[in-house]
């Protein structure tokens, strides 16, 4: 594969039965950063839209099993209506059919929503829930 590969521009949206199967594929391969798709099913509004900003290039040396995959910042939009932040690994088969945000507009607002939401674990603890519940 090539190292120098740029990471890929662009934002995706998903909704959430896409997020649930991106959860739960990321925890199949044990990648590094995912929720526990149990708590997303939970939490995630069930007709909510999603956001997946590229972040970097990750590569598991001690498992060449799996692929070199794109760690996503990852906006959720839960069903109380808090946005939430977490990151989510994703390799490049299930990355690419995604649904693009065209807009640049629609881009900005995620970019600036993607700086102010707190993290999973800042809003569990805000709700007195604990980071345990992930």
């Amino acid at each position: 594969m090539d190292f120098e590969q740029p990471l890929p521009r662009e934002l995706k949206a998903v909704d959430s039965a896409s997020l649930f199967r991106l959860e739960e594929r990321a925890c199949d391969l044990g990648l590094s950063q995912r929720l526990d798709p149990a708590w997303v099913r939970a939490n995630a509004a069930p007709d909510g839209t999603h956001y997946l900003w590229p972040a970097l290039w990750h590569t598991l040396s001690h498992r060449p099993d799996v692929p070199r995959h794109v760690r996503w910042e990852l906006l959720i939009t839960l069903h109380t209506g808090d946005r939430v932040l977490s990151l989510l690994d994703v390799i490049p088969n299930d990355f690419a059919p995604l649904p693009k945000v065209t807009s640049r507009e629609e881009g900005m607002q995620v970019r600036r929503l993607l700086d102010r939401a707190p993290s999973v674990r800042a809003w569990l603890l805000r709700e007195g829930e604990g980071p345990g519940r992930l």
